[in-house]
């Protein structure tokens, strides 16, 4: 674990030297010993993972069951996807080589960066931290990692893990806030990888362009989730309610904003209220597995967004650190919820009449991070998932476009740039050199000066 007191710059220096020197060995370009980082890190997250949950109890009132559905689980089946598929990923792949550069052969070759930064956020702490760690070490890289200063107690057990697994030269935590955060983003490394709000995202960005630092950014955005009335309204509202209260709503794709039309809100919000009773009892506040609130700012942020005349379900706060499932009804564009992501277990209710409504609706916020869609209608899935942007989504269900590794996942325009998960993640944080072959027995003259009527022939013959 590496702390940054006085010495905070030249700590960090000492890292990138150490980071680089070895990846200048060309050690971790060897597939085996990728696949060895790999293995010891599924060792190490096995035996910690009492604590890991134990962290992320303190930092977030996450249950054992959904510290291990949404974080650990998660985590442990992205390292599984990418421990077996290494090797398939790191071959060279051969192209097709133009008849133009005859005799040849043409491959791509991926290798890694070099020495990565990964920051990651507060809301799921292990796993926003550990699958972009995962991706970058399946690929080569040296990592140094800067967990979130707001969930402290699971920042401490990832340096702990990574410590216990490797050493500095391979993978280092540093840990801290804003200092540490500047400090990292005033190093020269060769790809960095964010995922957090849009004002630092906008600042990582601004910083890895004095070093013309590549860069992926995962961000947010309000996600609508749209009802149409041909909807199975009562799995609608289960699904619903789980993806909008995970984590309490501070997930980065739960559903920001519920657009149901007019003909069907009030049986759906019937349903809504009844799903919210039968997951998290008749007292969420009293639930031990309800989570809670990450710190005081924010509570007060969500609590002062609550119009307690526009309150539909809900609205209540333990004064701390909890809020109930809130849903808040015959909400505008222009009500303060619509303004930024929300963040937080508050969900506004807006309608339309006619499907031909939503695109404009929707399109009034920036890029959203997902999108999702309840119909039953082909019509409607064609019409929305094929003609609004969004980053990822799902049609008849929230959140679980994420949950797979066989699916990049990452956001577009304002809700990020990039994406990771899988051979997505592999590619991220891989460059892929192009290499041609050519082969020395035959040099075909076409293309050498002088140049003659005939050459002209042959190039436009082979080049159309």
């Amino acid at each position: 674990m590496i702390r940054m007191k006085g010495d905070m710059f030249m700590r960090i220096e000492e890292i990138m030297e150490m980071q680089k020197k070895f990846f200048r060995t060309g050690t971790t370009r060897k597939t085996e010993y990728r696949l060895n980082c790999l293995r010891i890190l599924k060792e190490g997250i096995y035996q910690m993972m009492p604590d890991i949950c134990a962290a992320l109890k303190k930092d977030l009132g996450k249950s054992e069951t959904e510290s291990y559905m949404a974080e650990v689980g998660m985590t442990l089946a992205e390292l599984g996807y990418m421990e077996k598929r290494v090797r398939r990923f790191s071959a060279k792949k051969r192209v097709l080589t133009p008849l133009a550069q005859f005799p040849a052969v043409s491959f791509r070759v991926p290798e890694p960066y070099g020495t990565v930064l990964i920051m990651s956020p507060w809301n799921y702490p292990f796993m926003l931290t550990m699958e972009p760690v995962i991706d970058a070490i399946a690929a080569g890289n040296t990592v140094v990692v800067k967990p979130s200063a707001y969930a402290p107690e699971t920042s401490r057990v990832i340096a702990r893990l990574i410590r216990q697994c490797f050493s500095v030269k391979v993978a280092a935590v540093v840990e801290g806030g804003r200092a540490e955060n500047q400090a990292l983003l005033e190093q020269d490394f060769d790809y960095i990888f964010f995922t957090g709000g849009k004002t630092v995202g906008r600042l990582v960005m601004e910083k890895a362009a004095a070093h013309l630092t590549p860069v992926t950014l995962e961000l947010g955005g309000k996600s609508p989730c749209i009802v149409c009335a041909s909807a199975d309204l009562k799995t609608a509202a289960r699904r619903i309610v789980f993806g909008k209260y995970l984590n309490v709503g501070q997930t980065c794709v739960a559903p920001d904003y519920l657009l149901v039309q007019e003909s069907v809100r009030g049986p759906l919000l019937k349903y809504i209220r009844r799903e919210i009773v039968r997951q998290f009892g008749k007292a969420p506040l009293e639930n031990d597995a309800y989570g809670r609130i990450v710190n005081e700012k924010h509570f007060k942020r969500l609590t002062d967004l609550i119009d307690g005349r526009k309150c539909l379900i809900g609205g209540r706060d333990n004064g701390v650190d909890k809020i109930e499932p809130t849903v808040v009804d015959h909400v505008t564009m222009d009500d303060p919820l619509m303004q930024d992501e929300i963040f937080g277990p508050i969900l506004p209710v807006l309608t339309f009449k006619d499907t031909e409504e939503i695109r404009d609706i929707v399109e009034q916020n920036p890029t959203p991070l997902a999108l999702y869609l309840f119909t039953s209608s082909k019509k409607d899935v064609r019409r929305v998932m094929g003609n609004i942007r969004f980053g990822g989504g799902c049609v008849n269900d929230t959140i679980i476009h994420l949950a797979t590794s066989r699916m990049g996942f990452g956001g577009t325009g304002q809700s990020g740039m990039g994406s990771y998960h899988g051979k997505a993640g592999f590619e991220t944080f891989s460059h892929y050199k192009s290499i041609v072959d050519k082969k020395t027995w035959l040099d075909l003259p076409f293309r050498y000066q002088p140049y003659r009527r005939w050459k002209d022939r042959l190039i436009r013959k082979f080049l159309k």
